[in-house]
């Protein structure tokens, strides 16, 4: 089945694809042939389901392979001659080629995952397992059948992981990011000892899962004393990644034209122009939330008073840490009902998005993800998950996090995480006859179209002209922008945690608790948190020119379907696709 969707996608490329560019797709499905054997997650990830039953080797060995298997792709790449190609080919190409030397250039700067996150492991023990019986086409049984032999795989990966003649893995560990582990791997023990029976719907007592189950939970107890008696103590390498290595990492993860420089300058005058937005609608708020009380000065410092009193006060309309998920489900049909009303965009038909509860061995990173349907398995599920706040997180925490996903805006994050954000994006994206632009896509266009979907559903009428809901998406996007500044600044400089939270807080009006989590977050990874300023940038930039370069023929729901329809591409291509410069 897998490869004859393959075949099929093979035969979806554009009337006008030349012999060229049918060799380059034959060529792509020949990489990914490979790539789906050596690494059976990816294969399952992707939603070829050939190999669901397995998992990869992740010996060193195996990793370094993996790099010489990456250079004679690339080889590969740089000789083909591009001249009887179509524009639409060449593009093609020019993203699976950025994609290989990006790959490459990481592993030069020594950001190997395999080196310095042992979060990774994680990916193989567990989600492999939960996406196999949440978002798979086949049969129940079946997926039941291969989870049980992919689980089989579960103490062998531990033992790779634990193995003291590998000198490499997890050798630049820091400490924040093996204490995630540690606390993700506690979720994939109760995921293997309870809550995948639920899931898969079956007797624990004599289901095909019991068996593999009780060992691989065996194996994730002993690999939890390896966590924290011997990772833990060693784990001393430095979060930060440097001015030097960021630089380098963020122009390949944006892939936008944009230095490091050039992204903080520009993130810093946003900023100032969003704290003065966000002054005015929050002075119209302040006599019908604090009647008689005189508005503060029009200074800086009164200023900031005003919006951060007038959030504070707006927090309190939240709902119950355990309705979190259905007040989700209730904003979604409000949304997709003005969606179709005012013809922001066409919505996928069927509707495949669920909204579930985050589970546990996933937290820990952020309050919540959409996790699309595969390329190859289009038909499956989309998850939209959200997370209520920690059981073990002290009363006043776990309200501060009521107060910031209150419901304006829970509103908020579900236009960006679903409709019209990246649930619908993605939808679009699987649509797509290319299989390269199926597969590699970007990261910046999928942040970018979800943060741009935030202001552009308000300003068509979403919502009435709720001020809260209005100070709210301003909020938003203001944490995006300071995303990218935070991002900057705590690799590229000495930021402690202090400063980091005085920029949180102080000016990005976040809670405290929510602040605590995106410091953390700004420490697990480096170079994403300035995906969603650029992606909106380049969205926003967009939508200006081709409107005015339209004028009164301009159909905004066309041009989001239009944009939609390029695939997921990197942000840099879409002002030649729509020819405006």
């Amino acid at each position: 089945m897998p490869r004859l969707i393959l075949l099929a996608l093979l035969f979806m490329l554009p009337a006008a694809a030349t012999a060229d560019d049918k060799a380059l797709a034959n060529l792509f499905r020949e990489y990914l042939d490979s790539e789906f054997r050596r690494h059976p997650a990816f294969a399952s990830s992707q939603g070829n389901r050939e190999f669901d039953d397995r998992l990869d080797d992740l010996s060193a060995a195996a990793r370094t392979a993996d790099r010489e298997e990456a250079k004679k792709w690339k080889a590969k790449l740089d000789a083909i001659d591009t001249t009887a190609l179509t524009a639409a080919g060449q593009l093609d190409l020019r993203i699976w080629k950025h994609a290989i030397d990006s790959q490459l250039k990481l592993w030069e700067l020594g950001l190997d995952p395999f080196e310095y996150d042992p979060r990774v492991l994680g990916t193989y023990l567990s989600d492999s397992v939960f996406s196999l019986l949440t978002q798979s086409t086949l049969p129940r049984e079946r997926n039941v059948e291969n989870a049980a032999r992919r689980i089989e795989y579960v103490p062998k990966l531990v033992a790779a992981a634990m193995d003291k003649n590998d000198k490499t893995l997890f050798s630049k560990a820091p400490k924040i990011l093996t204490e995630v582990a540690v606390k993700r791997n506690l979720g994939a023990i109760a995921f293997y000892e309870k809550e995948i029976f639920e899931l898969a719907k079956e007797n624990p007592a004599t289901s095909v899962l019991k068996e593999p189950c009780k060992k691989a939970a065996a194996a994730l107890k002993e690999y939890q004393t390896f966590l924290e008696k011997d990772l833990l103590p060693r784990s001393t390498g430095d979060w930060r990644i440097g001015k030097e290595a960021f630089a380098k990492k963020l122009t390949l993860e944006l892939d936008a034209g944009y230095t490091a420089d050039e992204v903080i300058q520009l993130a810093e005058a946003e900023a100032v122009r969003v704290e003065r937005e966000m002054y005015y609608v929050a002075k119209q708020l302040w006599s019908k939330l604090f009647p008689g009380v005189v508005l503060p000065p029009d200074d800086e410092a009164g200023r900031r008073d005003v919006i951060a009193k007038v959030l504070d006060k707006l927090g309190d309309d939240h709902g119950k840490p355990e309705e979190i998920v259905s007040d989700a489900k209730k904003t979604v049909a409000k949304i997709k009902e003005f969606i179709t009303a005012k013809k922001i965009l066409t919505l996928p038909d069927p509707d495949r998005c669920q909204v579930i509860e985050m589970p546990e061995f996933q937290r820990g990173f952020s309050a919540a993800y959409l996790n699309p349907a595969p390329a190859l398995d289009p038909k499956a599920n989309s998850l939209y998950a959200v997370a209520p706040p920690p059981a073990d997180w002290p009363e006043a925490r776990r309200l501060a996090f009521q107060k910031e996903y209150n419901r304006a805006m829970l509103q908020v994050l579900t236009i960006h995480e679903a409709y019209p954000g990246h649930y619908v994006q993605l939808e679009y994206a699987n649509r797509h006859p290319s299989l390269i632009r199926m597969v590699l896509y970007s990261g910046v266009y999928a942040e970018g179209w979800a943060v741009y979907t935030e202001q552009m559903m308000l300003d068509q009428g979403y919502g009435d002209g709720d001020l809260s809901l209005r100070l709210h998406q301003l909020k938003f996007y203001l944490r995006a922008v300071i995303n990218a500044i935070l991002d900057h600044k705590m690799h590229c400089t000495n930021f402690s945690d202090e400063d980091a939270m005085k920029l949180l807080v102080g000016r990005g009006f976040q809670t405290e608790g929510e602040a605590v989590g995106k410091i953390a977050r700004a420490k697990q990874s480096s170079c994403q948190l300035s995906t969603y300023f650029i992606g909106r940038m380049a969205f926003y930039t967009l939508r200006q020119k081709v409107q005015r370069q339209r004028g009164e023929a301009f159909n905004l729901g066309k041009f989001h379907e239009e944009v939609l329809n390029q695939g997921c591409i990197s942000v840099k291509y879409l002002p030649e696709l729509f020819g405006v410069k």
